[in-house]
């Protein structure tokens, strides 16, 4: 068994403890009852077991810190009001052989008792009430108050036993209003919807003011034996409903703490007022049969009847509206699950989620948000069509509402990202729950007659003290980034730093911006030599940012920001434009010693862009030059990005521009490019080139001859990155590469030295 089933079955063990006492003391006082009840010490004996069973049970769920605070309090109220009946039942343990009947039921402990749980009801948690609704309820409240005070008075005075004094009379009186006034409390308590404590640990509370009231009734009007069963069973039946009710509540715990439904019959609470006017209707109507003339007692029968063909009608527009009012709820009911639930997967909605986060957030209870994103997703939605996407999107919502466990919350959040809702804050279960619904979905998916194999990201952010459920989301958000940044199919937890970092990031993007518009960006210009002749053949435009205050920014810090902000379409627009300017200053400077082409790297971002063919002719236009003189140089994951991509390079192609594809030999699937892309030149990644030179890591050898032959069968020009040393030089030309760049040649240089290169004389590389 696993360590958290061990502390479950000990925790399911701590609360079943306390019931199973109180449980068998209970029988064995009526067994007492029913067969021999001589020595009444052992009839009251129970009483303060049972209570003690009652108190430790409250005891114990009021410190389980996995409930919120408000609903600990409202068992800590339990618990202290246990205290007092405890008290008073070892005072009736002390006088049994005194017993009076009534003496046991009027001390000052079961009153003390009696206040503090009706108090524990009022401070129940739940909705803030309104001033109206405040007003309702002591209106209610009074109503039956002074019914049942009138009721219980008139049958205080009329039935007690000869010798009741005067203080054991009134004592009876109250304890019997209170009880009822408390059953009034809990039932309204356990009909609320919103109430945060469980209630079906609210309804089996309902057994304590039914046993005071069940009890001062037949202490008042029953016969011995049955003022001695209330006398031994009613503590111990209060007992065993404080811990079935704290049972209840450590298993709506365990079981994510789900609501039940609230009351079916929530009228029977609004007849508690009319219930109580005909009481005393009826009350009024016995006394004046004893006490009036007939004339007088005509009257007052038809007042009665009146009062209560009023009640009668009342009733009836009660019910009136308690039908309309159900309609309502239905529709309402209905609206909103269509306002919080994702049409596609059925999935609650961001806002449904938010909400939810919000709610235990604000009720103190441990929750942490998970942000799943489904990794290139608009890949397989342009390659398969929406129909298709739609259908992986709906498997894998069914596949994350299959693999949460109790108390998870799977959402859909929107597009391709879903969210979870976890009932933790600790690090180790929300890392397992991460782990377990990646694992989940990195199983094969069937679309139609395709099984496709997907991969997702996560972030996972706590919600800490004082955060808001937007911004434990932007957390999330923000480390799920970190976790497809740091290569995809995994997740990330959220750390301080993340948040900084992202304001960082935009602080930055914002300043890239400006430099744009002010000029601060230059381009440096990296040589392309021919490895046999020596004579220069081209060069590869490398941008540069020479920031005010900052100084020289380094393109691995400041491309990544302008990629993820957008930035860098109208930085790469400006690179596009800056170089071919520079070629036709070159061209028109140095002639035919003017390289032929300039190479210009274009991110993925511009290939999506739908008028980035006509930007590419219009500089084209601007500057003189014919698309022969341009190389657009692209990386293999811009490649198979979709179908949008594929078609902006087929019109580049065809225009007459050349493509290169960059740091080849990196990808998973370099030989199917060559047969889809139309490609011009590969250019071999720097890591095949390191280490060729001494001949002793083969695996880059090897591949560096295979893509100088690959280039040679398919009539490519072949390009290798990176060269450090002349021994690399000497390899990579006899293995065929007939062209390379490199800083052993020469390093990126201002457009005025790269310019001083094309009219010098030709520089052998041997």
């Amino acid at each position: 068994m696993s360590a958290p089933e061990t502390a479950g079955a000990r925790q399911r063990a701590g609360g079943l403890t306390p019931v199973v006492v109180a449980v068998v003391v209970t029988i064995a006082v009526l067994v007492w009852l029913l067969v021999d009840t001589s020595v009444l010490y052992l009839g009251y004996l129970g009483n303060p077991i049972a209570m003690a069973a009652g108190v430790f049970a409250c005891q114990r769920i009021a410190r389980e810190v996995r409930l919120s605070r408000p609903v600990r309090a409202f068992w800590r109220r339990l618990e202290h009001a246990g205290v007092c009946l405890l008290v008073g039942a070892v005072v009736a343990l002390l006088r049994a052989n005194n017993n009076t009947g009534l003496s046991p039921y009027v001390g000052v402990p079961f009153l003390i008792g009696l206040v503090l749980l009706i108090s524990a009801f009022l401070m129940l948690p739940g909705p803030k009430r309104t001033a109206v609704g405040w007003i309702r309820a002591l209106l209610d409240g009074a109503t039956v108050a002074v019914a049942s005070g009138l009721i219980f008075w008139y049958a205080v005075l009329d039935l007690a036993p000869e010798g009741t004094s005067m203080v054991g009379r009134i004592a009876a009186a109250v304890i019997g209003m209170g009880g009822i006034l408390l059953l009034v409390v809990i039932g309204k308590a356990a009909a609320r919807r919103e109430s945060m404590v469980a209630p079906g640990a609210l309804r089996v509370l309902a057994a304590a003011p039914i046993a005071a009231i069940t009890g001062n009734m037949l202490l008042i009007a029953g016969d011995d034996w049955s003022r001695l069963a209330l006398s031994v069973l009613a503590v111990p039946l209060i007992g065993v409903s404080f811990c079935v009710g704290a049972l209840i509540q450590r298993r709506a715990l365990s079981a994510g703490q789900p609501q039940e439904s609230a009351l079916s019959h929530r009228s029977l609470l609004n007849l508690l007022p009319f219930l109580a006017v005909t009481a005393t209707a009826g009350l009024v109507i016995t006394v004046s049969a004893q006490e009036m003339t007939s004339r007088q007692r005509t009257v007052i029968i038809g007042a009665v009847l009146i009062a209560g063909f009023v009640v009668a009608r009342q009733l009836l527009s009660l019910r009136e509206n308690t039908m309309a009012l159900k309609g309502i709820q239905r529709q309402q009911a209905e609206l909103e699950r269509m306002a919080l639930s994702d049409s596609l997967t059925g999935l609650p909605n961001r806002a449904r989620f938010g909400a939810a986060l919000a709610e235990r957030i604000s009720a103190h209870q441990p929750a942490t948000a998970m942000l799943i994103d489904v990794d290139d997703f608009k890949m397989i939605n342009d390659t398969l069509g929406p129909a298709a996407g739609d259908q992986l999107l709906y498997q894998v919502s069914q596949r994350l509402r299959e693999r949460c466990e109790a108390g998870e919350m799977p959402a859909r959040l929107g597009g391709d990202e879903f969210a979870v809702l976890l009932p933790v804050d600790e690090a180790e279960p929300a890392e397992a729950a991460a782990a377990r619904l990646l694992l989940a979905l990195a199983d094969p998916f069937r679309v139609g007659d395709q099984m496709l194999l997907l991969h997702a990201s996560a972030g996972i952010a706590p919600a800490d003290t004082g955060e808001s459920a937007d911004e434990v989301l932007r957390n999330a958000d923000i480390a799920m980034y970190a976790a497809k940044e740091s290569g995809k199919a995994s997740w990330v937890r959220f750390e301080p730093r993340m948040r900084q970092d992202m304001v960082n990031h935009a602080r930055l993007a914002s300043e890239l911006q400006n430099g744009i518009i002010r000029g601060e960006l230059r381009l440096l210009y990296q040589p392309v030599f021919d490895l046999v002749t020596g004579r220069l053949h081209g060069a590869e435009a490398l941008v540069r940012w020479q920031h005010p205050t900052r100084g020289f920014v380094s393109p691995g810090e400041f491309i990544p920001v302008a990629e993820r902000s957008g930035l860098i379409v109208p930085l790469g627009a400006w690179v596009l434009r800056e170089a071919c300017t520079q070629l036709a200053r070159w061209r028109s400077s140095f002639g035919a010693g003017a390289i032929e082409a300039i190479n210009v790297n274009v991110a993925v971002r511009q290939l999506r862009e739908a008028g980035f063919v006509d930007e590419v002719a219009a500089v084209l236009s601007d500057t003189g030059l014919v698309p022969a003189n341009l190389i657009l140089e692209v990386t293999e994951s811009s490649v198979i990005d979709g179908w949008q991509v594929r078609e902006t390079l087929q019109a580049l192609h065809e225009m007459g521009v050349r493509l290169a594809l960059d740091d080849f030999g990196t990808g998973q699937s370099s030989l199917s490019l060559l047969r889809a892309f139309p490609v011009d030149v590969l250019k071999l990644d720097k890591s095949f080139v390191d280490g060729i030179a001494d001949g002793e890591d083969r695996g880059r050898l090897a591949v560096a001859a295979a893509v100088a032959q690959l280039a040679e069968h398919l009539q490519l020009k072949a390009v290798a990155e990176g060269i450090e040393s002349q021994e690399q030089v000497d390899r990579l030309r006899d293995m065929g590469y007939r062209y390379g760049q490199g800083f052993f040649m020469a390093k990126p240089l201002p457009a005025d030295e790269c310019g001083a290169l094309m009219a010098a004389d030709p520089v052998r590389a041997a």
